[in-house]
């Protein structure tokens, strides 16, 4: 990283840069003038870079198939009738009404289960994707993070420059007196100074929106993990609970064995179709704040191609 020439010049103060033997049909004005001009050019790159990969990923990103599946379940969830499983009267069980009523109940049990089967292997599918893709995002924004502490570390770098020179400007205003070419070099320098605080201000805006990308993009992280892990208890452990007191009622009804309590079992029902309907609303959410995510990320782009020397 030393080896760079742009990274190199950021890093140098004026007394340093004075001392550099320059390249062939170079000067060390010539130097001044790119870090005045160019400082953090090659950070900004790999942001822009970054950025782009990260917006095509935040695009890429879909929980649609997962939202479907839950859509689907929700679906078949009302369906249940626990009125077939009400007490019947004598004249219903005499003619077989009750126990057909039962066989209906047990049919709309089955369906549910398979609906559950199709949800429960779609969980798993985005499970799979998103830590996929969890992991790939982490690595970006690790190297994300570099960049823009590198930016941070020649914006420190370039105030004490400033201070360096500006300290420099007064002392060779006082030597110079009336000495006209003395004078035009100060006049020279005072200029690059202007020029590199104005890069320096261009690198902070980039380096603060690059910490707020770099947040948004862990936030981001979080929030899929949280819905693949919502999703996951939801079509493994919630529904277990759910199988565990409706399965038997459900056996009981198809063999027109006697009622039982039905109040458990309801609530069960209710529980699991809130659950299933929070979920419908995170990944909805999800994509919202995915597409928010795209925009912001080509905003920054625009702001670190504006940003290249």
């Amino acid at each position: 990283m030393t080896d760079d020439p742009e990274r190199t010049a950021s890093l140098m103060t004026p007394a340093r840069l004075a001392q550099m033997k320059p390249k062939p049909q170079a000067s060390s004005a010539a130097w001044l003038d790119q870090m005045a001009t160019g400082a953090g050019d090659s950070h900004v790159g790999r942001l822009r870079e970054l950025a782009a990969q990260l917006g095509q990923q935040a695009q890429s990103r879909d929980c649609g198939a997962l939202a479907s599946a839950l859509a689907k379940f929700d679906e078949a969830l009302p369906q249940l009738d626990f009125d077939l499983l009400q007490p019947k009267g004598w004249l219903a069980r005499a003619t077989g009404k009750a126990r057909t009523a039962g066989v209906e109940f047990a049919g709309q049990f089955d369906r549910i289960v398979q609906a559950a089967r199709t949800l429960r292997d779609e969980v798993q599918r985005f499970a799979s994707r998103q830590h996929a893709e969890a992991a790939a995002m982490e690595r970006m924004l690790v190297e994300f993070e570099v960049e823009w502490r590198g930016i941070e570390k020649i914006l420190d770098q370039g105030a004490r420059w400033l201070q360096d020179m500006r300290n420099q400007l007064k002392t060779r205003q006082a030597e110079a007196g009336t000495d006209a070419e003395a004078l035009a070099k100060i006049k020279e320098d005072t200029a690059r100074c202007e020029m590199l605080v104005d890069r320096l201000k261009m690198l902070r805006g980039v380096s603060t929106a690059a910490q707020q990308v770099h947040q948004h993009g862990h936030a981001a992280l979080a929030r899929y993990a949280t819905l693949s892990q919502t999703a996951q208890q939801l079509a493994t452990q919630q529904w277990k609970v759910w199988e565990g007191r409706l399965s038997a009622i459900a056996s009981s009804a198809g063999e027109g064995g006697p009622a039982l309590n039905l109040e458990e079992p309801r609530e069960a029902h209710r529980d699991l179709g809130r659950r299933v309907q929070q979920a419908i609303a995170d990944c909805a959410q999800l994509t919202e704040q995915d597409a928010a995510f795209a925009r912001q990320l080509g905003a920054f782009g625009e702001e670190l191609k504006n940003a290249s020397s």
